[in-house]
C-alpha cells in the first residue's frame, strides 16, 4: 500500500461507523449551549500568523514550536489555528460584534492544528467544542461558562471529573509574582530545562507548569500566586467561588493551574479525569479580559474554554459510557428485474420524504445479496418486489425481527400506511 493511501501520523479517520458517537455528543453540546444562551460562530481554519503570536503569545510552547506555519503563493504569512479563542475574537473585533448587545455568547465545533508528539489523547489534528463570552467581567459569568460545561458532562454521565480552580490575577499583581518566581528559579537556574531558562526571563509563571519532572519537582515549594493577588483579584476569585457554591458545583482550588496560552487573567480552571492517563484535562479555559486590546481593539473583558472532543470520547468508552446508536434503517425494498426496481426506487423516495429511512439496490445484486445486505444494515422492515407484486399491485411488508407479514399497496398511499405499520409496531399494536 502507497503512502498516499495512509493517514499522516497524528490525524485520524472518523469512519462511518463510528460518527453517530460525534453526532451525540456534539447534539448534546449544541442544546446545553443554545440553554445558555449561546448561538454558533464558524471561523477560517487558517488566520495570519499574526494572530495567534499576538493572542496566543510569542513566548508559547504553541507559537514557538507547535505551529504550522507557511507563506501563501502571494507571500502572507498564515497559520493553521492552534486553537479557537484568536479567531473568535478577530471576528468580534472585525465584525463589530460589540453593536449587537453585551454580553456577546458564542460557541463552535473547531479542528486544530498543532505538531506535536502524537499520543493517546494528543492529536495533531484535534477537535474542541469551545465557548466564548465578551464584554463582561462580572465572577457570575465565570461560573456561568464553568457551569455549562458542567451540565454537558452530566448529560454525557461522565463519571469521576472534578473541577480545578485558580487565579492567575491581573498585568499588575502578576508582575510582583513574576518578580517572587524569579528570584526562586533564579537559584536553582541550572538545573531547569532548556525550555524553562528561557521562560525565566519571558514568562516565568509557565516554570510552574512545566511537566519535566525534574522542573516539576523544583516547582513543588514555589512561591503561590494566590499570596500575590491585589485586592480586585482576590475579591473576584471568592465570588467566583461563591457562584460555583450557588450552582451546586464542586471545586478544588489548585495554585500550579497557568493554562499554557499568555492571554488568560485571573479565573483559570479545568475539569480533569482520571480515566485517560497522563492526559487528562478534558476541558480548559478561563479569563481573557485583555485579549482583544492586545489584538488593538477597546478593553473587552472576556472569558471562555475548549473542550477535546476525542479526549471526551475516550473518557466515555473508558467509564463504558453506552452511546445510543443510530436508528436503523426502516425499510429495505429489493426490486427483482428493470421494472422492479423501477418501482422500488419510487416507493423508497416516497418512504424518505415522509422523513424515514430507505433503502434499495444501487449495486446491481441479485435477491439473496440484497436480503443479506438489509440484514447487514439493521434495516426494520423489508419487501421484495417482482413480476406478481407489480402486476397485484401489492406486496408485503417483513418485520425483520418477528417474521410478520404485512400487505401494502404499491400506490401513492404506500408511504403513509408503510408509516402506520412501523409506528405500530414501535409503540405496540392499538385495538
Amino acid at each position: 500500500m502507497g503512502v498516499i493511501t495512509k493517514k499522516i501520523k497524528g490525524t485520524e479517520d472518523v469512519l462511518p461507523k463510528q460518527s453517530y458517537r460525534w453526532q451525540f455528543v456534539e447534539n448534546i453540546m449544541r442544546e446545553e449551549a443554545r440553554n445558555f444562551g449561546f448561538r454558533e460562530m464558524r471561523t477560517p481554519v487558517f488566520e495570519h500568523t499574526e494572530l495567534f503570536q499576538r493572542g496566543v503569545g510569542d513566548t508559547t510552547d504553541v507559537v514557538q514550536k507547535e505551529m504550522y506555519t507557511f507563506d501563501t503563493k502571494g507571500g502572507e504569512s498564515v497559520t493553521l489555528r492552534p486553537e479557537g479563542t484568536a479567531g473568535a475574537a478577530r471576528a468580534v473585533l472585525e465584525h463589530a460584534l460589540i453593536n449587537d448587545g453585551l454580553p456577546i455568547k458564542a460557541y463552535y465545533f473547531t479542528s486544530c492544528y498543532r505538531y506535536e508528539k502524537p499520543q493517546a489523547g494528543r492529536l495533531r489534528e484535534f477537535h474542541q467544542f469551545g465557548i466564548e463570552e465578551y464584554g463582561t467581567s462580572s465572577p457570575a459569568a465565570d461560573a456561568e461558562v464553568i457551569a455549562l460545561a458542567n451540565s454537558i458532562f452530566k448529560r454525557l454521565q461522565i463519571k469521576d471529573l472534578h473541577l480545578e480552580i485558580n487565579s492567575i490575577g491581573c498585568p499588575e499583581c502578576r508582575a510582583k509574582y513574576n518578580e517572587a518566581i524569579r528570584e526562586y528559579f533564579g537559584k536553582r537556574v541550572e538545573e531547569l530545562c532548556g525550555n524553562c531558562k528561557s521562560r525565566l526571563e519571558k514568562n516565568p509563571m509557565r516554570l510552574i507548569d512545566c511537566k519535566v519532572p525534574s522542573c516539576a519537582e523544583i516547582a513543588k515549594d514555589a512561591p503561590s500566586i494566590l499570596d500575590y493577588l491585589c485586592e480586585e483579584c482576590e475579591n473576584h476569585f471568592e465570588q467566583v467561588k461563591k457562584y460555583l457554591e450557588i450552582a451546586g458545583i464542586e471545586y478544588q482550588v489548585n495554585p500550579t493551574i497557568v493554562r499554557g496560552l499568555d492571554y488568560y487573567t485571573k479565573t483559570v480552571f479545568e475539569f480533569v479525569s482520571d480515566a485517560i492517563g497522563s492526559q487528562g484535562t478534558v476541558c480548559g479555559g478561563g479569563r481573557y479580559d485583555g485579549l482583544i486590546e492586545q489584538l488593538g481593539g477597546q478593553h473587552l473583558p472576556s472569558l471562555g474554554y475548549a473542550m477535546g472532543i476525542e479526549r471526551l470520547l475516550m473518557v466515555m468508552e473508558n467509564q463504558g459510557i453506552e452511546i445510543p446508536a443510530e436508528e436503523p434503517c426502516a425499510l429495505y425494498i429489493a426490486g427483482l428485474g428493470e421494472a422492479a426496481q423501477a418501482k422500488a426506487f419510487e416507493l423508497v423516495n416516497s418512504v424518505r420524504s415522509s422523513g424515514l429511512a430507505a433503502e434499495t439496490d444501487v449495486v446491481g445484486r441479485g435477491l439473496r445479496p440484497q436480503m443479506k445486505y438489509a440484514d447487514k444494515i439493521g434495516a426494520r422492515f423489508s419487501m421484495v418486489i417482482g413480476d406478481n407484486e407489480l402486476e397485484q399491485n401489492s406486496a408485503e411488508v417483513k418485520n425483520m425481527t418477528t417474521g410478520e407479514k404485512t400487505p401494502l399497496p404499491l400506490d401513492d398511499s404506500f408511504a403513509d400506511k408503510f408509516a402506520a405499520v412501523q409506528l405500530a409496531e414501535k409503540f405496540g399494536k392499538t385495538e
